[in-house]
């Protein structure tokens, strides 16, 4: 009888089975580690987006960080080459170009090798802040693959109840498996150490022990081998940032009324950077293409 009524069941059970198959959704593609030369890394689904066209600047019109440029310029072309490099930290004044230069550096690194897209040496990874606790996972994803890889952080910070910096020390250096030889860590922020001076001042004052409370705060920003400083420009710096973009763009204002306008929009942002700089051009060249399709029509 039990026999019999197993029997029965079977064909029940199997179309239960296939039924089950055809809702399930198909398993993931794999990843393509030579689809783009850059990518943005998920952390939910553990995937990488191929990102078709990075948002960059030409490298030869970022002004006022000629030094910062070739130092990175060159610790990437070594590791695009196989040889040692250190990740970089790059951290000072908003706006000076620090993201920027990031992604200009590793397209002037690849446009050198002269490879076709998707197959340059380097390819660029954007993890965002809050992903840092996956990163273990993007350096599974990627360790042991023929490409090299830049691993980005934009705007990198820690506040007061933020546990993530301890995975990433982890990561960079002193964990068991290390970190590839592939990979290298480019981050961004604004501060030095990457935490806000209270974070730090309060361990200082409430530890037991509080040098040993400040190190553990700021050994994270010790995992750079590289820092790289960026810091507020003067005017000359700033006039010649406009100068360039102007000239990138064909512009044809005389350049005394373009410095005084600069100043004029400097003042009402409240700071010169390279952001102020790319922002009032970006205006006055809306402007200029205004005013010459209005004397068109005319």
């Amino acid at each position: 009888m039990t026999a019999t009524a197993d029997s029965a069941l079977l064909p029940l059970l199997a179309r239960i089975a296939d039924a089950l198959d055809r809702l399930a959704p198909p398993p993931p593609a794999p990843l393509d580690l030579h689809a783009a030369d850059a990518f943005v890394w998920h952390a939910e689904g553990d995937t990488l987006s191929p990102v078709p066209e990075v948002s960059k600047v030409d490298i030869g019109l970022l002004q006022g960080v000629q030094r910062q440029r070739d130092t990175l310029l060159e610790n990437t072309r070594r590791f695009a080459l196989g040889l040692p490099a250190n990740n970089a930290l790059l951290w000072g004044a908003r706006g000076m170009g620090k993201s920027s230069l990031v992604k200009s550096v590793h397209a002037a690194v690849n446009e050198a090798a002269g490879q076709p897209a998707g197959h340059g040496p380097l390819a660029l990874v954007e993890i965002h802040r809050e992903d840092i606790p996956s990163l273990p996972r993007l350096l599974a994803v990627v360790r042991g693959s023929d490409r090299r890889f830049v691993l980005f952080c934009d705007d990198l910070s820690f506040t007061n109840d933020d546990a993530h910096y301890k995975s990433l020390k982890a990561v960079l250096e002193g964990g068991v498996e290390g970190r590839p030889a592939n990979v290298v860590f480019y981050a961004t922020s604004n501060r030095r150490h990457l935490m806000p001076r209270d974070m730090i001042d309060n361990e200082r004052s409430t530890a037991i022990n509080p040098s040993e409370a400040v190190e553990e705060k700021v050994s994270l920003s010790d995992r750079f081998g590289l820092w790289l400083g960026f810091h507020n420009c003067d005017q000359d710096t700033y006039f010649a940032m406009v100068d360039g973009y102007a000239a990138a763009l064909g512009l044809t204002v005389p350049a005394e009324e373009l410095h005084a306008r600069a100043v004029e929009w400097a003042v009402t942002r409240g700071n010169r950077s390279g952001r102020v700089a790319w922002q009032f051009i970006q205006d006055i060249a809306g402007q200029d293409i205004a005013g010459q399709d209005i004397a068109g029509q005319a």
